[in-house]
């Protein structure tokens, strides 16, 4: 049977205008990083994308290396869409990136014309599509000159494969740059991606996130969960089926030390109180002063979704709370 999404999938979730654009994200988009690849179960995947866009999640993200295997979460996401979630096209924000290596020579990552280039026309291959929503350049390269990455992300949109721009990993001074290049070229520029968490706070310090407020670029954040530490997982100790016991690539079991774990359930205790899970509260309080535009999230299972969209019935911090959390990650 041929899915049909959920009629009241636009009921519940927040959208929120990305930059000065006309686009509308969700305040919740899934990230297909991790548990989209050639090593996945492929109806757990498409049930998990069907799922979330029963909740009113439209945005899905994706990268050309994103597996394993680089290349195995489009083609699956490329699945997933020709058996039925595709009927939805419309209403669907779909992106990807290039910019990490994704095969062998000179020309399969960074910023090049030729690697922006080939690297869209393989990801839409692979996933089925005449275009995306945005293409992300994913990591700024020091090696090529900024207005040809500029040009060749504008050109992709005079192009109509892609309709919006983006970057990621980028810094403040990093964006500005691009941006004033974007500006000159009329370039459709709109969001840049980021790592960003009650424990990775770096868009503060460097200043993007208050910089991409106040001149009208969205932004996304990545790991809003800190790779699960932000859960209830690990209130009590490291189980022995959690990612850092399987896959040490992301988190580092040195990372997670008693007075880590002593300020986790310390936030926990505040979650509680506010009525939230703990990943509830960590991903409003990224939403709280309506700086960013949407949060990324992965997921393995329907249950975690479920879990995650809730929080958006409170994403507002009383001044005692916003004092508390810093107080506690101090």
């Amino acid at each position: 049977m041929g899915y049909i999404a959920d009629t009241k999938r636009y009921d519940t979730m927040k959208y929120n205008r990305c930059g000065r654009s006309g686009l509308l994200l969700p305040a919740v988009s899934l990230g297909l990083w991790h548990n989209f690849g050639s090593n996945g179960n492929f109806d757990t995947m498409r049930e998990l994308c069907n799922t979330a866009f029963d909740c009113g999640i439209t945005h899905f993200d994706l990268a050309n290396n994103y597996g394993p295997v680089p290349g195995a979460a489009e083609e699956n996401f490329g699945r997933i869409l020709e058996k039925g979630l595709g009927a939805y096209r419309d209403e669907l924000v779909i992106s990807t990136k290039a910019g990490y290596e994704m095969w062998e020579g000179p020309y399969g990552n960074w910023g090049s014309r030729k690697h922006l280039t080939a690297s869209l026309d393989q990801s839409l291959k692979r996933m089925g599509l005449d275009y995306v929503d945005i293409f992300y350049h994913h990591r700024p390269d020091s090696n090529t000159p900024l207005e040809e990455t500029a040009r060749a992300l504008d050109d992709i949109v005079k192009s109509g494969k892609a309709l919006y721009v983006g970057i990621s990993n980028y810094n403040k001074e990093q964006t500005i740059a691009i941006a004033e290049l974007f500006a000159r070229m009329g370039t459709p520029f709109i969001i840049n991606q980021r790592k960003y968490s009650m424990l990775v706070r770096d868009i503060e310090r460097d200043g993007l996130k208050e910089y991409a407020a106040a001149n009208g670029i969205g932004i996304i954040t990545f790991c809003p969960l800190a790779q699960g530490l932000l859960t209830d997982r690990y209130l009590n100790g490291i189980p022995e089926d959690s990612r850092v016991r399987k896959d040490g690539r992301f988190l580092k079991e040195n990372a997670i030390t008693e007075e880590m774990l002593g300020k986790i359930k310390k936030l926990g205790e505040l979650a509680a109180q506010r009525g939230q899970t703990l990943a509830q509260m960590a991903l409003a309080w990224i939403l709280r002063d309506g700086d960013i535009t949407s949060v990324l999230i992965g997921a393995s299972r329907v249950s975690q979704i479920l879990d995650n969209v809730k929080m958006i019935e409170n994403t507002s911090f009383s001044e005692e709370e916003r004092r508390r959390i810093d107080e506690i990650l101090a």
